[in-house]
């Protein structure tokens, strides 16, 4: 059957043009001027939202001693991970600007919630669906709570296996169809040997009736039309205004120019993937009369004559008798004369 979603005001699913969403995370950094630039600047890269993590750092990290190692400006680094994601927040005031401002730009805003409270937040503010992170797969009493608020799920699956899918799909689907299900790495970046975009194969045949995403941790775009040949609808990608800023981010997400490029060519790889019906193309049906060819009579018949391979081949263009019926014609007889040169017709047979 055909599944599709709606995210805002557009369509999604079968039969519908691919639903691109520029990943922002939390790559503005904490500064409300540079979320605002992304956004503008995910607009003009032609993606159809931009996404953003929505979150109070105490909600989900509770020890301050727990570290992390990224790769920043070229170094490593180690810090608290409490630290990190703390001067990333933002408040209610300024979650309503960034909003306001997707509203200007023409593009859908989305945030991915830490708690339902965040959620309920970006209700009221308009978002167009939930979308849950790889960290909250197994979160099954969140997302049978998300569910519940009526909006379309988009769920990242990364390090899930086939058993946990079946059962967050489940979960879901009771309470609300509306769902997307990412593959996702969860590896970032993700090299080409772990991306298995081949398991859209297997999660379009196990979930027949939920609409399929792809979470692009790989960098470059090979990926992304890959995963628009094995069925993917709605993509998405971090990418950063420059790999050159401070975080944990920076240095793997597309910039600007690459978020462009990759946007376009899910696009372009979309239309290349057409139509499955065995028909040619309406340039196809007109170049076949000029390069296929014809029966056609190679030297002058005479009324009563007997075709052969000796005065019958077959040339250019295709808009006589077919090859097909060649062998049928030998050893006809010719109903007239016949000039070398000729298309040979049916009335040209006795």
């Amino acid at each position: 059957m055909n599944k599709t979603v709606h995210i805002g005001n557009a369509l999604v699913g079968d039969g519908c043009e691919p639903f691109v969403i520029a990943e922002a995370g939390i790559n503005h950094n904490g500064d409300i001027s540079l979320a605002k630039k992304m956004i503008e600047v995910a607009a003009e890269s032609g993606v159809d939202a931009v996404k953003f993590q929505t979150f109070r750092t105490e909600d989900f990290i509770f020890d301050h001693k727990i570290t992390y190692t990224y790769q920043s400006q070229g170094k490593e680094v180690t810090e608290s991970m409490f630290d990190m994601f703390k001067r990333t927040e933002f408040s209610r005031e300024e979650w309503g600007e960034i909003k306001d401002c997707c509203d200007n730009c023409g593009i859908t805003f989305l945030s991915t919630p830490v708690t339902v409270h965040d959620l309920e937040m970006l209700i009221g503010l308009g978002t167009a669906a939930v979308k849950v992170g790889s960290d909250d797969f197994t979160n099954i009493p969140f997302i049978k709570e998300y569910a519940s608020k009526g909006l379309p799920m988009l769920i990242s699956c990364g390090m899930a296996d086939g058993d946990e899918i079946e059962q967050v799909v489940n979960a879901s689907t009771e309470i609300n169809d509306d769902l997307c299900i990412f593959l996702c790495t969860s590896q970032y970046p993700t090299p080409p040997e772990n991306a298995n975009i081949s398991k859209l194969e297997e999660m379009r045949r196990r979930f027949p009736d939920v609409v399929l995403g792809f979470s692009d941790h790989t960098q470059g775009s090979t990926a992304a039309v890959l995963a628009v040949g094995y069925g993917a609808k709605v993509f998405e990608k971090h990418f950063t205004l420059s790999h050159d800023f401070p975080g944990p981010d920076h240095w793997f997400a597309s910039d600007p120019d690459e978020l462009r490029e990759w946007a376009s060519s899910i696009k372009e790889a979309y239309e290349m993937v057409g139509s499955p019906d065995l028909v040619p193309t309406p340039a196809e049906r007109e170049m076949r009369s000029l390069a296929r060819r014809s029966v056609v009579v190679v030297e002058d018949v005479e009324e009563g004559e007997v075709f052969s391979v000796n005065n019958l081949g077959l040339r250019r263009p295709g808009t006589g008798i077919p090859p097909s019926s060649y062998e049928s014609i030998l050893g006809r007889i010719a109903a007239k004369a016949i000039k070398a040169g000729a298309l040979l017709e049916w009335d040209d047979l006795a």
